[in-house]
C-alpha cells in the first residue's frame, strides 16, 4: 500500500523526505529484486551523478584522489572514478581495507577502473607518493563508507579520514561523509569534513541531525532510478522543512477578512524579574499574523509593559512576589476561553503557586494550548496534566534541559516522537536543528538558524509566533514547525545583516516581514540537480 502523509505532507506535493539507512537498504533491494534493476546498474547511475556533481565547476580537469573502502560506496567511488578518467583527469585510488572483503559490485567497479589503464594502490599513510597526491589534488572524493557505518571509525581508516580532511581541494562525499552516522548525524570518532555530499535516491536523517550540517557541506540529491512506486511506499522517517512546505502551509488571508477572521491568542507571561519576555512573545504573536493579541501580566510589571504595547492588549493580573499567584486564575481563564489560542510560560519563574497556577489552567483550558519556558517547567512531576489534554491540543516547546525534567532525553529525533505519541501533544525540541513532533508520529527538522539566535528571549519570540499561526487556524504540528522555521530564517536575515554577534531577539519579530516577503513571492524553478541545505 502507498503511505499517504498526514501530517507530514499532502497529496500531491512533495517534501523533503528524510530517511534512516535501513530505509534506503530496503529501497536498494526492493529496486533489484521487484523491480528488476541490476545492482550494478544502481552504482552506475549512482557514479554518473557523483562524479558529475563533485567535478562541476572545475574549469578543466586537473588531480583527483578517489578514497575507496571494500563496500558498495567504494564501488561508487571505483566507478567514479571510471568516469573522472574518462573525461581526462589524473585519477589516482587508494584504497582502505581488505581486498578479500570486497563486495562484488565494488570488485568489479575495480577491475573496470584498472581496465582502463587507472592507478589504485593500498593506502598506507607513510607513503610520501601518496600523501603529496592527496594533498595537492583540486578534488578529493570520499567513498570509505556509506550509510551503514555503526561503530567508531580506527585506526587506519581514521587516518585516511584525517588525510582527506587535510587535503587542500574541494571534497565531495558519497552519500554521507565516512565517519558521520546516517541516522543521527553523530560523529563516529572522526568523520569526513565534505565540501560537497552527494546523496542518492533519499535525503538521510544525518545530514540534519547532529553535527550533520557542520560536515555535509552543500548536499545534492541524485536520482538513481529506483521506481518512484517503491519509494512511494516508504514513509519518511522525518520532514525537512524549508521554503515551499512552510509556503503552503501559511494560514490563508482573505481579501475581506477582519481582525476577527485572524483569530485570537492570549499570551500569559512575565514576572517582576522577567519583565521582556511578554514583551517579546505578543510582538512575534501580532508580527505573526493574529487578529487579536491578548496579554496577562503580573499587575506590577503592568506599567512597564503597557507603556511598550501599542497592538498588545495588557491586563494585569493579581500576584505573589513579583509573580503570578493563584487569584489571578479567574481572569486569566475567563479571557483564556474566548480565544482562539492561549500561550503559558515565558518569563513566569518557577515559583510554587505560580507553577500551580500553571497546572490549573492546562487542566482546565479546553481550547489550543502552548506550554513555554516555566509552563513547561510547572510539568516537572506533573506529568499526569499532560496525561488529562489527551484529545485537546497542547504544544511544547522545550529545549534539552527542560525536556530532561519531563523525562525525555536521548536521540533528539526519536525521543521527540516517542513523547509526543506517548503524550497525545506537539513537542518542538529545540536545538541545532530543531525537531517537531506530531502525535501521530510524524516528524519534522527544521533547515534554518544559526548561532545568533543562541541569546536569551529568542524562545519567547518563537514561543509567540507558534501561537499566533495556531490562532489563526493552522494544525498545531505545521503551526509549530512552520513557526521555527520562520523564526530560524528571520535569525539568518539579522544575522546577515547584524552578524551574529550583535543580533538581538528583540528584532525577530521586525524581520518577520522580509521572511514573509520571501514566501509569498513566487520563485521560478529551476531544471537542475536539487540542492539542499546550503
Amino acid at each position: 500500500m502507498v503511505w499517504k502523509p498526514r501530517a507530514a505532507g499532502r497529496k500531491g506535493e512533495s517534501a523533503v523526505r528524510l530517511m534512516t539507512a535501513e530505509q534506503l537498504r530496503r529501497l536498494d533491494r526492493r529496486a533489484i529484486e521487484e523491480g528488476g534493476i541490476p545492482s550494478l546498474t544502481l552504482m552506475e547511475r549512482a557514479a554518473e551523478h557523483l562524479a558529475k556533481a563533485a567535478a562541476e565547476g572545475f574549469p578543466a580537469p586537473g588531480r583527483a584522489a578517489v578514497v575507496c573502502g571494500s563496500g558498495n560506496n567504494g564501488g561508487d567511488g571505483f566507478a567514479a572514478a571510471c568516469l573522472l578518467l574518462q573525461a581526462g583527469w589524473a585519477v589516482r585510488v587508494l584504497f582502505v581495507g581488505r581486498r578479500e572483503k570486497m563486495t562484488a559490485d565494488c570488485r568489479a567497479m575495480a577491475r573496470r577502473f584498472l581496465a582502463l589503464g587507472g592507478g589504485a594502490a593500498d593506502y598506507d599513510p607513510a607513503d610520501g607518493g601518496q600523501a603529496a597526491f592527496l594533498a595537492a589534488a583540486d578534488l578529493v572524493i570520499d567513498a570509505l563508507f556509506g550509510v551503514g557505518l555503526s561503530r567508531p571509525v580506527e585506526g587506519i581508516s581514521a587516518q585516511a579520514v584525517a588525510a582527506m580532511n587535510a587535503a587542500g581541494g574541494l571534497v565531495a562525499a558519497a552519500d554521507m561523509p565516512s565517519g558521520l552516522h546516517s541516522d543521527t548525524g553523530a560523529v563516529m570518532g572522526c568523520a569526513v569534513k565534505a565540501d560537497r555530499t552527494v546523496t542518492f535516491t533519499e535525503r538521510k536523517l544525518g545530514q540534519l541531525l547532529g553535527k550533520g550540517p557542520l560536515y555535509c557541506g552543500e548536499v545534492l540529491l541524485a536520482d538513481i532510478g529506483i521506481p518512484a512506486a517503491l519509494a512511494a511506499e516508504e514513509r519518511p522517517a522525518a520532514v525537512g522543512v524549508d521554503r515551499d512546505w512552510v509556503r503552503r502551509r501559511l494560514p490563508p488571508r482573505p481579501a475581506d477578512g477582519h481582525k476577527g477572521t485572524f483569530g485570537s491568542a492570549y499570551l500569559l507571561a512575565g514576572s517582576r524579574r522577567y519583565a521582556g519576555a511578554p514583551l517579546l512573545a505578543s510582538r512575534a504573536a501580532v508580527r505573526g499574523g493574529c487578529g487579536l493579541v491578548f496579554l496577562g501580566v503580573p499587575e506590577s510589571v503592568w506599567p512597564a509593559v503597557a507603556a511598550r504595547c501599542l497592538e498588545e492588549m495588557p491586563q494585569p493580573l493579581p500576584e505573589r512576589d513579583g509573580a503570578l499567584g493563584l487569584k489571578a486564575l479567574p481572569a486569566a481563564r475567563s479571557e483564556m476561553e474566548r480565544c482562539s489560542a492561549a500561550l503559558i510560560g515565558p518569563g513566569l519563574g518557577r515559583g510554587a503557586e505560580t507553577a500551580a497556577a500553571v497546572r490549573a489552567l492546562a487542566e482546565a483550558l479546553p481550547g489550543p494550548l502552548v506550554l513555554d519556558a516555566d509552563g513547561i517547567n510547572a510539568l516537572e512531576g506533573h506529568i499526569d496534566v499532560l496525561e488529562g489534554r489527551r484529545g485537546r491540543t497542547t504544544v511544547l516547546t522545550p529545549h534539552p534541559g527542560e525536556f530532561a525534567r519531563l523525562g525525555g532525553g536521548g536521540e533528539p529525533l526519536p525521543a521527540a516522537r516517542d513523547f509526543a505519541v506517548r503524550y497525545g501533544c506537539t513537542l518542538v525540541l529545540k536545538g541545532h536543528r530543531t525537531v517537531t513532533a506530531a502525535p501521530d508520529g510524524s516528524c519534522f527538522v527544521n533547515t534554518t538558524g544559526g548561532s545568533g539566535l543562541a541569546k536569551g528571549g529568542s524562545g519567547d519570540v518563537l514561543a509567540g509566533l507558534i501561537t499566533s499561526l495556531l490562532a489563526q487556524g493552522a494544525a498545531p504540528w505545521e503551526a509549530a514547525a512552520a513557526a521555527v522555521w520562520i523564526h530560524g530564517r528571520a535569525g539568518e536575515l539579522l544575522e546577515r545583516e547584524r552578524t551574529a554577534y550583535a543580533m538581538a531577539p528583540g528584532q525577530l519579530p521586525e524581520a518577520f516581514s522580509a521572511v514573509f516577503r520571501e514566501l509569498l513571492a513566487e520563485e521560478p524553478r529551476g531544471a537542475g540537480p536539487e540542492r539542499l541545505f546550503c
